[in-house]
């Protein structure tokens, strides 16, 4: 049996950034990079912190131009934070 996927959510910063995305390109390139996440959401690479916030980690995939920003959730969820078009 496969792994569960982990369950995806935006913090209200990256839902601003999503509705302003228009194009079928950007689009594809979210669904993209959000599956990625649901099936291994420590894909990406942890970003230094002081330990009194969650742990971030950022995904950056060049081929599509995108980078993540997102925690991951004791219940395996990702939220992301942060979904940038480089």
């Amino acid at each position: 049996m496969a792994p569960r996927r982990a369950r995806i959510a935006f913090s209200d910063s990256a839902a601003k950034q999503l509705e302003d995305l228009t194009s079928e390109r950007e689009l594809h390139t979210l669904d993209r990079t959000l599956v990625a996440r649901s099936v291994d959401p420590e894909i990406g690479v942890p970003i230094p912190a002081d330990g009194t916030r969650p742990k971030l980690r950022q995904y950056t995939d060049e081929i599509e131009d995108v980078r993540v920003l997102y925690f991951i959730t004791a219940l395996r969820t990702v939220v992301v934070v942060a979904y940038i078009q480089i």
